[in-house]
């Protein structure tokens, strides 16, 4: 999970930097050259840019997205946990350490953490929930969502 951000980064960022930020997010693969030509800037300093917005942790990483249905998980789920008070900080490092939880983050309202889960089918599923999650100290009680499809956000 990204960590939290520094006051003040966002009033930091310029028009040109968001542009670039716009042009990394819609393709992380971009050549400096690439992106330099896309925002109309030089490489030089496409390049200063893209590294002062690594360093402030503003650009947290690159990655591949990658369709988890071709790669075998066709069963997903978002997965709400009621915990303990303060079970937070343990609960984390439990929660990494299974694989079909690709996303965690702690959250206000009904319950207190939502995941989401992907699986390679059903019973991968109900074997997370039930013999997984729920065994761990802390879990109060789980609900869960299936996701029929998924929609990304432009």
């Amino acid at each position: 999970m990204a960590a939290p951000r520094e006051a003040g980064v966002a009033d930091e960022l310029d028009t040109v930097d968001r542009r670039i930020l716009a042009e990394l997010q819609a393709d992380g693969r971009l050549s400096m050259r690439a992106l330099a030509e896309r925002v109309r800037i030089s490489r030089a300093n496409a390049y200063a840019r893209v590294e002062r917005l690594t360093r402030n942790g503003v650009i947290t990483g690159f990655r591949a997205v990658v369709d988890p249905v071709r790669t075998g998980l066709t069963t997903s789920a978002y997965v709400s946990l009621s915990v303990r008070q303060h079970s937070w900080r343990d609960l984390q490092a439990r929660l990494r350490a299974i694989p079909e939880v690709r996303h965690m983050a702690l959250v206000g309202g009904e319950f207190d953490v939502i995941l989401l889960v992907r699986a390679a089918d059903n019973a991968a599923l109900r074997r997370v929930v039930l013999e997984q999650l729920q065994a761990i100290p802390g879990v109060l009680a789980t609900r869960t969502f299936l996701i029929f499809e998924d929609a990304e956000n432009p």
